[in-house]
């Protein structure tokens, strides 16, 4: 049986131009800027890790990828919903740094430091085409979804891609991205960097 479950939504913002030359390269490419410093924010709808329950709470890990991702040497640190427990704390961080196993273990090799852990307030709101987090004064972003013309409608995704969060993307631009924290700093509202979102499902 599964030592844990979590599941709900993401969204992403990075400093890197639209789109992300990582997803189109595998990771190879070296970011817009020479560096990556990105924030993935996950709000958990319904999750537990061995026993403990993680329904409505969120977390962000903000990463510093120094050149391409695939040469390794990131620093990751967390961010927490203040409104964790301690045994809720410790079991997200196993989740998101992949100590508990899952889709964050694949970039284990990739790490050269773990940063820490915060705890702040954490604001997942979505409205239609966007999606705004803020995690108290060290994480605000903001993405839009970029819209199929087809008679369907919807965002444009990207499958088939090598992400940890999951393999489809809803493509998205990043109309506010802003972040300090861990020594990893961005601020940009140009409306012209990356942003993705999308629903996951990660269990170990």
């Amino acid at each position: 049986m599964a030592g844990w479950h979590i599941e709900g939504e993401y969204m992403e913002t990075c400093n890197c131009d639209f789109l992300c030359p990582c997803i189109t390269t595998n990771l190879t490419a070296t970011p817009t800027e020479g560096d990556c410093k990105a924030a993935i924010a996950m709000k958990i709808l319904k999750g537990e890790k061995d026993g403990v329950s993680l329904d409505g709470l969120s977390f962000i890990v903000l990463l510093h990828a120094p050149s391409a991702m695939s040469e390794g040497n990131i620093k990751v640190g967390l961010i927490v919903d203040e409104n964790a427990s301690d045994a809720q704390t410790a079991a997200i961080g196993d989740i998101a740094t992949g100590a508990a196993g899952g889709p964050m273990e694949a970039l284990g090799p990739l790490v050269g430091e773990v940063a820490g852990v915060e705890k702040r307030p954490i604001s997942f709101v979505s409205e239609g085409d966007k999606i705004s987090v803020t995690a108290g004064e060290l994480v605000q972003q903001e993405v839009e979804a970029v819209n199929s013309a087809l008679p369907n409608g919807g965002p444009i995704k990207i499958d088939n891609v090598p992400h940890p969060v999951t393999t489809t993307l809803a493509l998205a631009r990043a109309t506010k991205s802003k972040f300090n924290a861990f020594g990893v700093e961005w601020d940009d509202s140009t409306g012209s960097r990356n942003g993705h979102f999308a629903p996951f499902a990660w269990s170990a």
